[in-house]
């Protein structure tokens, strides 16, 4: 089986700040750390199917990152169940994530949708859907 997506930068303004927040959501959903201690500004998580998501600090950043510009919007990533899903929006507010949309939770995206919607200090969106 080919990969269809073979990895996914994310910029930061602060690398100190954004990636224990996203190193507590990846690792809960199977992503492995994979950080060279030679490459301080940044940091990898490989998913077990091949894809890895790269978060940089790089001097390049020319602004905060807004969402709701043109660009990247958020990101979905699976979740195994439910039973997941339920204990990551309860331990969320204590890694750095607040819940978007908690009054529809777990049908924010629709009916059919079962998912989470999480938005960190940065403003970076993760979408977590039961796969």
């Amino acid at each position: 089986m080919s990969i269809v997506v073979h990895h996914i930068e994310l910029w930061t303004m602060s690398l100190e700040e954004t990636a224990p927040s996203f190193d507590w959501l990846l690792t809960e959903l199977g992503w492995l750390p994979d950080h060279d201690p030679a490459w301080p500004v940044g940091r990898i998580w490989r998913h077990p199917r091949g894809v890895y998501l790269v978060l940089e600090q790089s001097p390049d950043v020319s602004g905060a990152h807004d969402r709701t510009r043109a660009g990247l919007n958020h990101l979905a990533l699976g979740a195994r169940d439910r039973e997941q899903l339920d204990n990551l929006r309860g331990q969320a507010d204590q890694h750095g994530w607040r819940e978007m949309f908690s009054e529809r939770y777990p049908h924010a995206g629709g009916p059919d949708n079962t998912a989470l919607y999480i938005e960190n200090n940065e403003g970076f969106e993760i979408e977590v859907v039961v796969c």
